[in-house]
């Protein structure tokens, strides 16, 4: 595994900037949520550009694996474009990886915003480029967001993100301090990663994690999987965040605890970051501090620092 280029980090956006929506997994199921999402991004200043049949079908994708790499590399490519909002996820993003053109990437970079499949995405993205990425709502989710979330994401995508996330509920599973890059990501995704070109620097990063509709043994399968593949062992710290129809939220815990029983790194829960409503942005690949003894998540004032 290649280490991680030196870290890039987009403009942050201006009243009046254009954000590009792309759907480079699973197709549109919702028009609501698209017109809604849309429209929040409209009365908050902010232009969209996406292409006339960004609502098209091809059975579980949101069109072909041409269609959907063209898609993101002309939106790319536009100057005019100066952040990329994923419409939603699903399934498709990792079909896309041995085609993207990982230079015009670095060459002009953008904020790239989305989760669930889009892990795929942000974490290979981040790993071949050095580019901060967001993990956070996408188009569909944006309305049905929680007033906290849809205030980081707009706060970060105009350069007024917080320097530190306190958060109410969050429970301290086992305590401590510890400084790395964010990882964070839908479990699933990450895991179906490993052994490719594409995997992420596992080394010193704050793992942050969420899933859904994932039977309980699911659950404990990927993280035993990544156990077994000694990726736990090179983390700094671990945060799980929700873990929508997943059974049992306190057995996920539990099964954490027991894979890092031998590591004293702090395992925090109850993060709010997932498929409901309670979806915090986060900037892949930036580094983070844990402080379990105030319950905070500190970032630095410049996330690429």
């Amino acid at each position: 595994m290649n280490a991680t280029p030196e870290p890039i980090l987009a403009a942050p956006l201006k009243k009046g900037d254009t954000i590009g929506i792309v759907a480079p997994a699973g197709p549109v199921r919702n028009e609501g949520d698209f017109a809604a999402g849309l429209k929040l991004l409209t009365d908050l200043g902010f232009k969209t550009r996406y292409q006339s049949d960004i609502l098209r079908h091809n059975g579980y994708l949101a069109g072909t694996d041409h269609e959907r790499l063209a898609e993101l590399h002309d939106l790319w490519r536009d100057p005019e474009v100066k952040a990329i909002l994923a419409v939603r996820g699903g399934y498709g993003c990792l079909r896309l990886l041995p085609d993207l053109d990982f230079a015009l990437i670095r060459r002009q970079p953008k904020m790239l915003i989305g989760f669930s499949d889009l892990t795929v995405l942000l974490s290979a993205i981040q790993q071949k480029t050095g580019l901060i990425t967001f993990h956070g709502p996408m188009l569909t989710t944006l309305a049905r967001s929680d007033r906290e979330s849809q205030e980081g994401f707009f706060d970060l995508l105009t350069g007024r993100s917080r320097t530190e996330i306190k958060i109410k509920g969050l429970e301290i599973l086992k305590g401590g301090q510890a400084s790395g890059r964010l990882l964070p990501g839908n479990l699933t995704s990450l895991v179906h990663l490993l052994g490719t070109p594409f995997e992420p620097d596992w080394q010193d990063t704050i793992l942050v994690l969420e899933d859904i509709g994932e039977a309980p043994y699911r659950i404990d399968r990927l993280l035993s999987h990544l156990a077994a593949a000694g990726r736990l062992s090179r983390i700094a710290g671990l945060i799980l965040g929700d873990f929508d129809q997943c059974g049992d939220i306190e057995l996920i815990w539990q099964r954490s605890l027991e894979l890092l029983s031998d590591r004293q790194i702090p395992i925090w829960a109850n993060f709010p970051m997932g498929h409901g409503s309670r979806n915090q942005i986060l900037p892949l690949g930036a580094e983070a501090r844990l402080d379990s003894t105030a319950g905070r998540l500190i970032l630095p004032e410049h996330p690429a620092l």
